[in-house]
C-alpha cells in the first residue's frame, strides 16, 4: 500500500481509504459482524484512512468504528468525521448545524463514541448557510489547538468558500464526490484545491454502486436510498448501464472489473486524490484493493473518455431538493 500526502500540510495516508458510511446507513441493511471483519481486513492491508459522519446511523457508525479499532494501535487509523447534520427520529434530514457552540457538543460526542482521545480529520459535513465558514472553521482551529482534532477538512462546498476556509486555517483536504460519470469538480473546485495545497478525498467513485458494473435496474432493497437517487430511475439507469458495458468491454481487455478500472481511473487523475473506497464486505473490498496494481495507460485513459464521456451519464448525482443545499453545486 503506498502513501499519499493529504494536501501540503496534512498526513501521510493510504492511497484508498475506506468510507464506512453503507456499514450503518443508507444502503439497507449491513451486517455487524462482516463490517467489523472488513475494516480489521482493509487496516491489514495497509488501509489507513477510515472515514464516517457522526449523523451516519445516528452514531452507530462510530461506534462501530470504535469498536473495530479496540486493542488497535492508535497510530494506524487516520479517522475522518463529518459533523452537523441534522436529523429527526425517523433519520429524516432537518438541516446541517455548524455554530461553534454546536461544534464543542459535536465533537465530545464523536470522541466518546469513537473511544478516542483525538479525530485526525474533523469537518463540516455541509455549508451552514447561517454561519460564516470563517466561524466554523476557527472553532475547529480551537479544537486543533486543545488537541481535540488534529487537521481539518471540508466537505461539499464551492471554490469561494474553500478560500474562505483556507484563509482562517490550513484545509488538508475536501471530501467531494468525483467518478468517471460525476466530474462537475473539475471547473473550478479541483483546480481551487490544486492552487491552495488541498487534496482530494473522493466518495462515490462507484457512482453508489452504479458503475461498479454488479448493479441492475431495479436492485436497491427496502431501505436503500438509492431507490430515490435520479440516476437510478427508470429511464436513466437503463442508459447509465450502458456506459458501465462500455466501460466493460475496457475492463474485460485489460482483465480486470469494472470497478477496479473505475477506482483506478480516479487515482490516476493525480497524486492529491485518495479514493474512498465503500465496501461493506470483505469480497468487495478484495475487488477494490486489486485496483492497486491496475495502471491505465494514456490509450486506456482515452478509451474510458470515450466509452464514458463527462456528461454523458443521465441524471443528477443527488434529488435536485438535496442539490439545492449544496454548496459545491454553486461554482
Amino acid at each position: 500500500m503506498h502513501l499519499r500526502q493529504l494536501g501540503s500540510t496534512g498526513p501521510m495516508v493510504s492511497e484508498l481509504g475506506l468510507g464506512c458510511m453503507g456499514m450503518s446507513d443508507f444502503y439497507g441493511p449491513a451486517d455487524r459482524a462482516e463490517s467489523l471483519a472488513t475494516i480489521h481486513a482493509a487496516m491489514d492491508a495497509g488501509v489507513t484512512l477510515l472515514d464516517t459522519g457522526d449523523f451516519y446511523g445516528m452514531g452507530h457508525n462510530e461506534m462501530l468504528i470504535g469498536e473495530a479499532l479496540r486493542g488497535v494501535d492508535r497510530d494506524r487509523a487516520i479517522v475522518s468525521v463529518k459533523f452537523g447534520a441534522m436529523r429527526d427520529v425517523k433519520g429524516t434530514f432537518l438541516g446541517f448545524d455548524a455554530r461553534p457552540a454546536a461544534i464543542k457538543t459535536f465533537v465530545a460526542y464523536s470522541l466518546r463514541r469513537l473511544n478516542l482521545d483525538h479525530i485526525d480529520i474533523y469537518r463540516p459535513a455541509r455549508l451552514d448557510p447561517a454561519v460564516p465558514i470563517e466561524e466554523t472553521i476557527g472553532a475547529i482551529a480551537d479544537l486543533v489547538q486543545a488537541g481535540y482534532v488534529r487537521h481539518i477538512g471540508l466537505s461539499e462546498v464551492g471554490a469561494k468558500t474553500i478560500r474562505r476556509a483556507a484563509a482562517v486555517h490550513p484545509i488538508v483536504d475536501l471530501q467531494i464526490e468525483y467518478a468517471i460519470i460525476t466530474r462537475g469538480i473539475e471547473d473550478s473546485i479541483l483546480p481551487t484545491c490544486r492552487e491552495l495545497g488541498i487534496a482530494i478525498t473522493a466518495y462515490g467513485v462507484l457512482a453508489r454502486g452504479l458503475i461498479s458494473g454488479h448493479w441492475s435496474a431495479g436492485a436497491a432493497s427496502a431501505g436503500d436510498s438509492r431507490a430515490f437517487g435520479p440516476r437510478f430511475q427508470s429511464g436513466a439507469v437503463e442508459h447509465n448501464l450502458s456506459l458501465v458495458e462500455a466501460l466493460r468491454s475496457i475492463a474485460q481487455a485489460k482483465g480486470v472489473s469494472v470497478a477496479q478500472l473505475a477506482i483506478t481511473w480516479v487515482a490516476a487523475r493525480g497524486p492529491d486524490i485518495i479514493p474512498l473506497i465503500g465496501a461493506r464486505r470483505r469480497d468487495r473490498l478484495d475487488e477494490a484493493l486489486g485496483s492497486l496494481s491496475v495502471h491505465l495507460t494514456p490509450d486506456d485513459m482515452a478509451a474510458i473518455e470515450q466509452a464514458a464521456p463527462r456528461g454523458a451519464a443521465l441524471g443528477d448525482r443527488y434529488p435536485s431538493a438535496v442539490l439545492a443545499h449544496m454548496d459545491s453545486e454553486r461554482d
